[in-house]
């Protein structure tokens, strides 16, 4: 690509994560490669296994096995979102990939995991020709302002407020 965009995902509607994925298996469709980085996940969500060995598409998780709270945050859970920050920053300036996706990287700033000014410095070393995808919950405003792109996932009806918990292939 000759331009590459800054995207975010955000929203309290489900289907950030799902977009992203999408947006990668499209491009990998053109031939194009994309690194995509989850921060706050260390669960073995089914795209793991799915995209395992894929050719085109690389992903690397950074986080705990378990999903924490706010309140439940520590120095190690700060130390894996800035080491993964750093693992997508290589890939970014590697020349390898078309498109970067920084997963979940919203709420791990709500979190305090990772500061807006880190994830703005990262935008600022963005080869132009690198799309660079950004989602989760929360975005801040600095993030939608340097944004080219920003879709809202905005809920209008969820089963979890029927008490679903996240299902194997669906949510996981």
């Amino acid at each position: 690509m000759k331009t590459g965009y800054i995207q975010v995902y955000t929203g309290n509607g489900k289907g950030k994560t799902t977009a992203a994925l999408g947006l990668a298996l499209r491009a990998a469709g053109h031939g194009m490669r994309t690194y995509i980085g989850q921060f706050m996940k260390g669960w073995p969500y089914g795209e793991l296994s799915a995209l395992r060995g894929h050719s085109h598409i690389t992903i690397e998780q950074y986080g705990d096995f378990r999903c924490i709270r706010r309140e439940e945050v520590t120095p190690e859970h700060i130390t894996q979102a800035r080491q993964g920050l750093d693992r997508a920053r290589q890939a970014m300036l590697s020349g390898q990939y078309d498109i970067i996706v920084l997963d979940e990287v919203n709420v791990a700033i709500w979190y305090g995991l990772l500061t807006v000014e880190e994830v703005l410095a990262f935008l600022d070393e963005r080869p132009e020709g690198v799309e660079v995808v950004l989602t989760g919950r929360r975005a801040p405003q600095e993030l939608i302002d340097r944004a080219d792109l920003v879709t809202e996932m905005r809920e209008v009806k969820h089963y979890y407020t029927q008490g679903v918990m996240a299902r194997d292939g669906i949510e996981r």
